[in-house]
């Protein structure tokens, strides 16, 4: 499966980049999607849903819907020529300002602005690409002024997201537990930190989705129509 995603994300980016120089022609671009999601909620698989019902829909098909979550960082990585060894700094909240000036002077590995300007140049040029659904990363900040984008928010009550971790994971749920607590601060305080941004802000979304009372096929049913509705042009009637 990760073998498959990241090929995916690959010919995604190649075919958006061809050999030859296009002719000059402004191109509108398809809409992209950012989720932003709690730990557990189940962003990836309400992806795999979505995309499916969006590559039905979609009147040019010579694109793919694809899906960029941690494979994001392996992207950053390549684009700008980092060492692999650095992704380990890219974690959300995985070192404080002071530390990362100092390693950066030290030559250790870029500091974070650096990193973090990488990836928001790299989420910039996913999202006007466009047909491509970017999950988590401050996805919706990043690309806020943009006008082809809608942002979701995936939510679900913690008993449901412990039982999804539990299955996917293979933990128990002690494990489960104390691992989404642990995502979802870090992922708090990357979006205050570098964006001075509530992750929880409900205005920072065109919609949140509650995946436990939804089935996440219905939750991406529900997107999609939203989507289509919003950007008629792109899809077939």
């Amino acid at each position: 499966m990760a073998i498959g995603s990241y090929e995916k994300c690959k010919r995604y980016i190649e075919s958006h980049t061809p050999k030859e120089e296009p002719p000059k022609k402004k191109r509108i671009p398809f809409p992209c999607i950012t989720i932003s999601r709690e730990t557990g909620a189940g962003a990836q698989s309400v992806c795999k849903y979505l995309i499916d019902i969006l590559e039905e829909n979609s009147i040019q098909n010579d694109i793919h819907w694809t899906f960029f979550d941690r494979k994001l960082i392996e992207k950053v990585l390549e684009d700008h020529h980092l060492p692999k060894r650095i992704s380990e700094y890219m974690v959300e909240d995985k070192y404080r300002h002071i530390s990362a000036a100092v390693n950066e002077v030290l030559g250790l590995h870029p500091s974070q602005w650096t990193l973090l300007h990488k990836t928001t140049e790299t989420v910039l040029q996913l999202a006007r690409m466009g047909k491509v659904i970017i999950v988590g990363r401050g996805g919706n900040i990043i690309t806020a002024k943009l006008k082809n984008t809608f942002h979701i928010r995936l939510i679900a009550p913690l008993e449901k997201r412990i039982e999804h971790i539990k299955e996917v994971m293979n933990l128990n749920a002690d494990e489960a537990e104390a691992y989404i607590k642990k995502e979802d601060t870090a992922r708090k305080k990357y979006l205050k930190s570098n964006f001075g941004k509530d992750v929880e802000d409900p205005l920072a979304y065109h919609m949140i989705l509650n995946t436990g009372m939804l089935k996440y096929e219905e939750a991406a049913q529900i997107i999609a129509a939203a989507v289509m509705k919003k950007f008629p042009k792109f899809f077939k009637n």
